[in-house]
């Protein structure tokens, strides 16, 4: 909350240099001890001025004229002064100040920037990246609320001090491991960059901070494995069904959402005569051509008269990535398969176990991975092979 109290409007006198017996007089807000000034745009003389009332003495017209405007003059800001506290702002005496004058509107908030960022964000980022945002944006209103105990803050007020205070609040409060962090640190500059093209700052304080990664290693099957699991079959519609989704994408290589779209119009036969999977890669937009093994159409053929199939039109019925995931680590826990089993695994799977083991060229399964760059791909063969990823 708040303190009112911490808010004061007053109004004095100073002489004016041409005319000494003269005084102009000046609107004076101050907010816990720091203080602006404006001038009123009225003048009266000196010895006509009284200090402890801030009023004009006397009962001339031009006493009450100046009373009047002092009198609407503080009625107006302490309205100012109250707006901004139901908005929950950061007060400050000019920020008041700018919203009696109606000049605050120059000064964007944050909520403003969030607000512009996820208007213009949905048709040009995917599903999982909106996700990932509202996220990023929920943790730094968060922040805000803890840190300056407000709703909003200006973006003039954020400058690297708060950078890293939002860093540190990642790392304490939230208790995100240190890439975890930096994905929502890289969301953080993106949003700063924005402000900045929109020239609703004037210094950009994210281009200080420097995003430090840290290199892990992507967990995979190996044969032992990928076999013991593509044999396996469970009581449980939801296990069989999750486990043989996996195992249709160590054999493709695919995503979960891209395994998901898949539709019948897919399946193409190519050059070779032989039936291949042709799409695009949701999070890219990559196109990806991939050749169907008898592994993965084994299990499309398996579902093609599955109700959900039927009613979707799509060739697999296929769970969310969350349900998928919680599936798979039962679906590990039963196996005593003791890796923490995601579906993204399946695609290291691919990369790995399935392609490069068996003599499959980096260039060809960075093809058929959808990766834009081999440096990417290089990281499962480096894998493969047993070398350091740094």
């Amino acid at each position: 909350m708040h303190n009112l109290n911490a808010f004061h409007v007053s109004f004095i006198i100073r002489k004016k240099k041409l005319n000494p017996e003269t005084g102009q007089i000046y609107a004076r807000l101050t907010v816990n001890g720091k203080y602006t000034e404006f001038s009123i745009k009225h003048e009266t003389p000196l010895k006509q001025w009284c200090q402890t009332s801030s009023v004009v003495k006397g009962s001339s017209s031009m006493a009450q004229i100046v009373n009047n405007s002092i009198e609407q003059i503080k009625t107006n800001i302490y309205k100012a002064h109250k707006e901004l506290v139901e908005e929950g702002k950061h007060i400050s005496a000019g920020l008041v100040k700018a919203r009696y004058f109606g000049e605050d509107s120059k000064n964007k908030t944050l909520s403003e920037l969030l607000t512009y960022h996820n208007c213009r964000k949905n048709s040009n980022l995917r599903e999982g990246t909106l996700k990932n945002y509202d996220t990023t944006e929920k943790y730094l209103l968060e922040f805000v609320s803890e840190k300056h105990k407000s709703a909003d803050i200006y973006l003039k007020q954020i400058n690297y001090e708060f950078i890293i205070d939002f860093d540190n609040f990642l790392r304490k409060k939230v208790d995100l491991n240190n890439n975890g962090r930096m994905k929502h640190m890289e969301r953080f500059k993106k949003l700063l960059k924005l402000a900045e093209y929109l020239e609703w700052i004037e210094k950009n304080p994210g281009h200080k901070f420097r995003l430090k990664f840290e290199k892990s290693e992507r967990e995979h099957l190996n044969e032992e494995e990928l076999q013991l699991l593509y044999e396996s079959t469970f009581e449980k519609p939801q296990h069989q069904i999750n486990k043989d989704l996996f195992v249709f994408a160590c054999y493709t290589g695919l995503a979960h959402i891209d395994v998901y779209n898949l539709t019948p119009d897919n399946i193409c036969i190519g050059i070779d005569g032989q039936e291949w999977i042709y799409t695009k890669r949701e999070k890219s937009s990559v196109p990806v051509k991939v050749p169907l093994l008898p592994e993965a159409a084994k299990i499309l053929a398996k579902y093609k008269d599955h109700p959900k199939v039927q009613i979707t039109g799509k060739l697999l019925p296929v769970y969310s990535n969350q349900k998928s995931n919680f599936y798979l680590k039962e679906i590990a826990t039963k196996l005593e398969i003791n890796k923490h089993l995601t579906f993204h695994i399946a695609r290291h799977t691919f990369a790995t176990t399935v392609t490069l083991s068996n003599g499959v060229p980096i260039e060809t399964v960075s093809k058929l991975l959808g990766h834009t760059k081999i440096a990417t791909t290089q990281i499962y063969a480096n894998i493969y092979l047993g070398r350091p990823l740094g």
